[in-house]
């Protein structure tokens, strides 16, 4: 370890030499609390070929039971190599502990620790499953005490970014979540036109599409695609700020990150998918016009004069409903996952990987709770 407080080997010498100028200088506090490290760096550690080292421990500013075992072991495995071994600079006190674990360990063997079943890897998954989703619950937590704070003092709302996330997770999208949907919709259509062609029933192509566009599909196909844009946006503008320490600044001058980062996204997508789902509506409506009007010669006018009947209002209503709880859903899992973010640039695509892949699922697991609901319900 250093002066520094942290615990280091140094071997200071010449390891090409076969001549015993070596010395090992300890550096640091050897206790519980750095033991980890340490116990780490002197299981890869390359020793010189010498037969006598020199073990330099005057550095050493605080020794405890875990540390001298540590070093007794270690004295232990280099004799065990053939190597003879001197300590030099240990202060009385620790020397007095040294040689206290070395009478008690004079006859004990080594038993290195047991492996991990499979129940036992399975029980630490689980557990830090557990603890991060607790986590993540508690982030939703804080920003929900945010919003309501905010609601509450609608002058402290920042408008700025909230319209800035607006046009870019919004107005943006349009254009893909318009064609998207329109080629959904031509391939419900599409599937569905061979099997009506059969009975006759080509006029029920119009309930098909209608159905599964406006009740299911475009709500779900509308928040992966924002998922998989503006989630990992989301997670990598937090994560570049994080490693940045734009967010540690922001801290500093108390300008809280839920406030000005994780609020104005969650808001605008908010409004912003309730709005794309209509639109996802209408274009996969049309796609499914176009290939029922080219496939089962329902006219535009026929289809439409149709859907009014095939299509309730609260069928629509079912998936502007679900619009919303997706927004959260995607905005606070992107930006959760954002400030999960290390201190290396590696951290930022694997974060934000996983905001897309959790964000998904976690809407499409939200999708098949609301089915169960609006089923028990009769909608």
């Amino acid at each position: 370890m250093t002066t520094q407080q942290i615990a280091q080997l140094l071997i200071e010498g010449n390891p090409a030499s076969p001549t015993p100028a070596f010395s090992v200088r300890c550096t640091g506090p050897w206790t519980v609390q750095g033991i980890g490290p340490l116990e780490q760096q002197l299981e890869t550690q390359i020793w010189p070929a010498a037969t006598d080292l020199i073990i330099d421990a005057s550095d050493i500013s605080a020794l405890d039971t875990t540390g001298a075992w540590l070093l007794h072991r270690t004295v232990r495995a280099l004799e065990q190599l053939g190597k003879n071994i001197r300590i030099d600079g240990l202060r009385p006190e620790f020397s007095i502990l040294l040689n206290l674990i070395a009478t008690r360990t004079a006859h004990a063997k080594y038993l290195p620790p047991p492996k991990a079943g499979v129940l036992d890897r399975i029980g630490r998954r689980a557990w830090n499953r557990m603890g991060y989703l607790f986590n993540m619950l508690a982030f939703a937590g804080e920003a929900a005490v945010v919003l309501l704070r905010s609601l509450m003092r609608p002058h402290r709302l920042r408008w700025r970014p909230i319209l800035h996330n607006l046009q870019t997770s919004g107005v943006e999208a349009m254009p893909i979540t318009g064609l998207l949907s329109f080629l959904m919709g031509v391939v419900i259509a599409y599937q569905g036109a061979d099997q009506l062609q059969r009975f006759g029933a080509n006029i029920f192509i119009v309930d098909l599409v209608g159905l599964a566009m406006l009740r299911e599909l475009s709500p779900l196909l509308t928040a992966i695609i924002i998922a998989g844009r503006s989630g990992s946006a989301y997670a990598a503008q937090i994560g570049t700020m994080k490693i940045t320490e734009e967010i540690d600044a922001l801290r500093t001058v108390g300008v809280g990150p839920h406030e000005l980062l994780v609020l104005p996204k969650m808001l605008a997508l908010i409004i912003a998918l309730p709005l794309l789902t209509v639109f996802a509506d209408v274009a996969g409506i049309f796609g499914g016009m176009v290939m029922a009007s080219s496939r089962l010669d329902v006219s535009f006018d026929v289809f439409l004069n149709r859907l009014g009947d095939a299509v309730s209002l609260s069928s629509f209503l079912v998936g502007i409903v679900k619009a919303p709880v997706f927004a959260a859903i995607i905005a606070l899992t992107g930006c959760y996952q954002g400030f999960q973010v290390s201190d290396s640039t590696d951290s930022v695509g694997r974060q934000t990987t996983v905001s897309v892949v959790q964000s998904i699922f976690v809407v499409i697991l939200a999708d098949a709770l609301f089915s169960i609901v609006f089923n028990w319900l009769n909608l």
